[in-house]
């Protein structure tokens, strides 16, 4: 562990004094998610996270492999199946379990975090230190995807979208509810993220072991997947831990505060103030670490597994440095204001 850490003060002083050298002009006049989001490759050294799921970086990322017996990644051109090893390790896990369980043959998998974490171009406010990954709601298919296949394959929303937060039956099945049970029985697992109608589904519906409905939590969206969350690893002290979930399992008024007017009602907004612009969050908002880790050399073992489908159009060609990631950045549509938050999560 000593080892460890003076090997990742010499990365952060090296990542602070290249940022210094790109200048007040490049790494601090960009915004972060810029920046992570032109690094191509993961930088080398032990797996880290750095930060909150929200605000943070990872160093030492791994990648899902495209195409596993029970799993598939899909939107390869996101450069987004990047995780810590343990997040990687575990999908592979509930993959197999999953395909037992009568999930098709396995799992598809959605955005895990990009190579070095942080915030991305689009998409996510969380995702940022590799704990996190989505699973579509939709099996894996006997046979293989392309990759334009998983660029082009549309989501299918588990809810009856002619009423409010409702389920639609001809779509949910008792598999569905397995499936989201088994990825949350897992002891790393700390939260799954679903939509409140499918959370009040179970509620009413699940008749096995209860222990770990808890663990489901409602929140915005998340009806055409779920969100999977894993706590911070063993000896990673520089990642910012959740709050744990309460006790019960949660089909309590947390559960119905989603059922009532307040977090659906637009936010109260004065006529005559001027408009603010957002502010970005910039790489000083990050953690320290985060400067080494978007500075630090590539590692170019994950080169071949990106190149297997650079070829396909589906990610571009990687950038080595803080000069050439900021050069190289581009800019991709914003999804609009985040949701209002929540109060229970």
């Amino acid at each position: 562990m000593r080892r460890t850490s003076r090997h990742l003060i010499r990365l952060l002083a090296t990542g602070l004094c290249l940022a210094q050298l790109a200048g007040q002009g490049l790494a601090e006049t960009r915004p972060a998610k810029e920046l992570f989001g032109g690094a191509k490759l993961p930088s080398q050294g032990q797996a880290a996270p750095f930060g909150s799921y929200a605000k943070g970086c990872m160093g030492g990322a791994v990648a899902l492999p495209t195409d596993g017996p029970t799993w598939q990644a899909m939107r390869l051109s996101r450069n987004r199946r990047w995780g810590n090893p343990e997040m990687i390790s575990l999908l592979e896990r509930f993959s197999r379990d999953a395909a037992s369980l009568g999930w098709g043959t396995g799992i598809l998998v959605g955005d895990i975090s990009q190579p070095r974490g942080g915030p991305m171009l689009f998409g996510h406010a969380s995702h940022q230190i590799g704990l996190d990954a989505d699973v579509w709601f939709t099996p894996k298919p006997a046979e293989p995807l392309s990759p334009q296949q998983r660029e082009d394959m549309p989501f299918t929303s588990m809810l009856d979208k002619s009423k409010f937060l409702t389920v639609d039956t001809r779509r949910w099945s008792d598999t569905h509810a397995r499936v989201v049970m088994q990825a949350a029985s897992y002891p790393q697992v700390e939260r799954v993220f679903v939509n409140p109608a499918i959370k009040k589904k179970l509620c009413e519906t699940w008749r096995g072991d209860r222990s770990n409905l808890g663990k489901v939590r409602p929140i915005y969206g998340h009806d055409e997947h779920f969100h999977i969350r894993i706590g911070c690893t063993e000896g990673a002290t520089g990642c910012k831990p959740q709050a744990a979930v309460g006790q019960g399992d949660g089909c309590d008024k947390s559960l119905a505060w989603w059922f009532t007017d307040e977090p659906w009602a637009k936010p109260k907004t004065d006529p005559n103030a001027k408009p603010v612009k957002p502010r970005q969050v910039m790489l000083s908002d990050l953690p320290r670490a985060c400067a080494a880790v978007l500075a630090a050399p590539a590692n170019v073992a994950g080169q071949e597994m990106v190149a297997a489908y650079s070829a396909a159009g589906a990610v571009p060609v990687p950038a080595q440095n803080i000069e050439a990631i900021i050069a190289n950045a581009q800019s991709l549509p914003e999804i609009g204001p985040l949701p209002r938050p929540r109060p229970f999560d």
